[in-house]
């Protein structure tokens, strides 16, 4: 740039939909700011390689301290930074309009496309209130690399894709791949469009004894795309890899369930795909047709579990797994978007082990818990599983090509490269009914988010790189889910398998259980554990069970002995305890008194917010 007026509002800062923090001065300012106040500023950009520029798009300064924009300006073009030949309309030196408002992305197009390597942005006219009003802009150039990139050497389609088109999509690699492959539904979104999912497994349709089912979900917020388009390049490229003979592709498919659902907030991909790459802003698709962020639409059940450790003095009486939904959050008249209504089911249908949200605007994997405990706006919150959880969110950032690039400069104001691009969630952002949290510790799921970019809709152009930079993240994280330890509960007489059997790791309070079949499946890192599995009207059972540093899980089945029946009148007898159907009804009573106190407890806390 011509000149900057701080290091924080310097040239690296003028990208379209760059975010400023909260603090006037900070050092990752939302906008390139120059330091004088004249035409003979210009912010400058180098494309490295012969490029035809056609157009630009402009923004003002993203900032709730001041108010700065760019009215009008003129575009220069040059090949080696010291002859520039100005943009014409005609045969005049074209003048194009800019910003009457900070947010808003304004497109000017070019009369005539113009090849050159280096192109600058002239400032004419800014927005002045008294003496005060600065030459600020956040800007996007537009244009082709001459020669054409090449292609990407997988044979994926790179394109951003309607919902048709990603319907006609995924119908095209079922067609290729009818053996691994299934198109299923799990519901509808407000405007009636179906959340599609594609199923990649070596027998599609049925949950097999021993074998993982592993989830990723993009598009919950519909204008962050890239998560999209990897989801349907990846399905593209399991299909041809496990066709061509590809043993890593194979294996992962014979060993693993793979559900790959690329828009969860199909409605506001709509929005955001008509707007096109820039034009549609930092948050527009953002939400669901009916407004709702689902990213804070699941079910709170932090404050249930918080609340339950404040009010219970035993602790052996605690829930630690498996946390009921509140009943108002399942009422018809709760707001909740039928999108999350549908993911909650798609939950409580399928044992997911191991899954991943996809979201874009930064470069960072967060991980539970998302919600701090006293509703702080940031704060370090772990759950009883840190360790691993940072080992999954290590295990993508650790091979994604741009997030382990120390060289790489912040999207926007929060440097993640000093925490290695891995975060617990409610230490970069308190995020209430976050799907992580829910699905912690509502299932036996151990989910993370994936921020993929700094840019949430990035150019069609772009695409082949972005999957190069993410191609062996998607691969790896999804190889953890055969991490830790698994196998299954049966009854010592009849060998069938036991269902709900809850297994507890010795010193890590957070218990899973086993599924229909009697399978189960605890990630957990590399070590020696202490396993204790119980179920009711057996016998508990204990064993120690080693994790080693293979990529294949632990096998540690479980033989349970029912418990006889006169041994059970003796035990009930002597400790005084309850028959089984009064001991849910106590239970049952218990959870509504913690539902009503919760309630009660949020109300005092939300009254303590607004004072």
């Amino acid at each position: 740039a011509s000149s900057y007026k701080r290091r924080g509002l310097g040239p690296h800062r003028g990208r379209l939909n760059i975010q400023s923090g909260i603090e006037d001065g900070d050092i990752y300012d939302g906008a390139w700011c120059a330091r004088y106040k004249d035409k003979k500023q210009w912010l400058e950009v180098d494309a490295q390689r012969l490029t035809r520029f056609i157009g630009v798009i402009l923004q003002g300064r993203n900032s709730i301290w001041s108010w700065d924009m760019v009215h009008t300006y003129k575009v220069q073009f040059s090949n080696d930074t010291l002859l520039w030949k100005p943009c014409m309309n005609g045969s005049k030196e074209a003048i194009f309009e800019g910003n009457q408002d900070p947010e808003t992305p304004v497109l000017a197009l070019f009369d005539t496309p113009t090849v050159a390597r280096y192109i600058r942005i002239n400032p004419q006219t800014w927005y002045q209130n008294g003496t005060q009003g600065d030459i600020c802009l956040r800007a996007e150039v537009l244009g082709c690399v001459l020669p054409e990139p090449t292609e990407s050497q997988d044979r994926l389609d790179f394109r951003h894709h309607n919902y048709k088109e990603m319907r006609k999509l995924m119908k095209s690699v079922h067609d290729e791949c009818p053996n691994i492959t299934r198109i299923y539904s799990i519901g509808k979104s407000y405007k009636d469009l179906k959340l599609y999912v594609m199923e990649i497994s070596d027998n599609p349709g049925k949950h097999e004894l021993g074998e993982p089912e592993f989830r990723y979900v993009a598009g919950m917020h519909g204008n962050e795309v890239l998560g999209k388009e990897l989801l349907l390049n990846l399905m593209q490229y399991i299909c041809q890899e496990y066709k061509l003979g590809n043993q890593r592709i194979i294996h992962l498919v014979k060993e693993t369930r793979i559900h790959l659902l690329p828009s969860m907030n199909p409605d506001g991909y709509e929005m955001a795909f008509k707007k096109g790459s820039e034009l549609a802003g930092w948050a527009l698709g953002r939400y669901s047709y009916e407004g709702i962020d689902m990213n804070h639409n699941f079910a709170d059940l932090n404050s249930v579990m918080w609340t339950a450790i404040e009010l219970e003095t035993d602790r052996s009486k605690l829930i630690n797994h498996y946390f009921p939904i509140p009943e108002q959050y399942t009422s018809e008249e709760a707001f909740v978007a039928p999108e999350t209504r549908a993911v909650i089911s798609w939950m409580q249908t399928i044992p997911f082990v191991l899954g991943a949200n996809l979201h874009g605007g930064e470069l960072v994997v967060t991980y539970p818990y998302d919600m701090t405990r006293d509703w702080a706006p940031r704060e370090h919150t772990p759950t009883p599983d840190e360790s691993f959880f940072r080992w999954l969110a290590a295990a993508y950032a650790s091979t994604n090509k741009v997030m382990s690039n120390h060289d790489r400069r912040p999207c926007h104001n929060k440097d993640f490269l000093r925490y290695n691009n891995i975060i617990n969630g409610a230490d970069w952002h308190n995020v209430p009914g976050s799907m992580n949290d829910f699905s912690y510790l509502h299932t036996n799921c151990f989910e993370v988010t994936v921020e993929l970019s700094c840019d949430k809709f990035p150019h069609a152009s772009e695409l082949p790189v972005e999957w190069e930079n993410n191609k062996e993240s998607l691969l790896v994280f999804m190889e953890q889910v055969h991490r830790g330890i698994k196998g299954v509960i049966r009854d010592k007489d009849t060998k069938e398998g036991i269902a709900d059997a809850i297994i507890k790791v010795e010193d890590i309070d957070h218990h899973i259980r086993s599924v229909a079949d009697g399978d189960y499946w605890r990630l957990l890192n590399p070590g020696e554990y202490r396993v204790t599995v119980s179920a009711e009207g057996y016998l508990p059972s204990s064993r120690t069970c080693d994790v080693m540093y293979d990529h294949f899980p632990t096998i540690c089945d479980f033989y349970l002995t029912k418990i006889p029946r006169r041994k059970v009148k003796d035990i009930l007898r002597k400790e005084g305890k309850r028959p089984k159907d009064a001991q849910q009804r106590l239970r049952q009573l218990r959870i509504r008194k913690l539902r009503v106190t919760t309630k009660a407890i949020n109300q005092r806390r939300a009254a303590a917010r607004r004072v």
